[in-house]
């Protein structure tokens, strides 16, 4: 983890020279952006480890961002921000960010916050490859594939979703708690436990859309389980 690359995203310079000194003291690599489109080719340049972004940018916000960067991969990303607004989207629908960090911040918490989502993020892509079925989860890739009439198609899944698929394929026939997901999927977020709820449904819809039928039933009382069993 030691040297990851982490471009900071932020407009104003006195934030970005204090978040650079800590993170480089911690033994990170910086590099810097002051608007989305210098991030974006920072990104695409240099392939950092992680982003922290913030919200209010100019020329592009954080949230435009943020859906450029998913579209390109799965890079981790830490949104930044002080608005109240953003904060609600935020904790509500998640937007495929790995985590967020409110203004004012203390800089020792972001650089905790960095290396917990490093650290959670570099030991999932570690991982082989898991099938289920016509499912096929590649952890190295944050990719999931439907093996169907001899062809492999890509699932379409946010962050969020690849997450909770890979947790519960695992045990495919186990029950989850709704807490139990949330804390094992999104362990540094404030969202609300019904916020597993939107994701669940986004993602058996998505597999009902390629013809996979079946998964992720609730369960009565405790949350859902990837699989009935059979």
């Amino acid at each position: 983890m030691d040297n990851s690359l982490v471009l900071i995203v932020e407009d104003e310079p006195a934030i970005a020279q204090i978040l650079e000194g800590y993170l480089t003291r911690d033994g990170f690599r910086t590099v810097r952006a002051g608007d989305g489109e210098t991030a974006l080719q920072h990104h695409a340049l240099l392939k950092p480890d992680l982003v922290l972004l913030d919200v209010r940018l100019p020329k592009l916000d954080g949230f435009g961002v943020l859906g450029r960067l998913r579209q390109a991969g799965s890079t981790p990303v830490i949104m930044v921000t002080a608005v109240a607004d953003d904060i609600d989207r935020l904790s509500g629908l998640r937007l495929g960010a790995d985590d967020y960090i409110v203004k004012p911040f203390n800089p020792q918490e972001v650089v905790a916050r960095v290396r917990a989502v490093l650290r959670r993020t570099q030991g999932e892509r570690a991982e082989a490859i898991k099938r289920f079925g016509a499912l096929e989860v590649d952890f190295g890739s944050y990719t999931v594939f439907i093996n169907k009439d001899e062809r492999r198609i890509a699932l379409p899944l946010t962050l969020s979703e690849f997450r909770i698929l890979a947790y519960m394929i695992r045990h495919p026939t186990q029950a989850f708690a709704r807490a139990d997901i949330l804390d094992a999927c999104l362990p540094e977020s404030d969202a609300l436990v019904r916020t597993v709820d939107t994701h669940i449904s986004n993602l058996r819809r998505k597999l009902e859309e390629m013809g996979q039928i079946g998964f992720f039933p609730a369960v009565r009382g405790i949350g859902y389980r990837f699989s009935d069993p059979r």
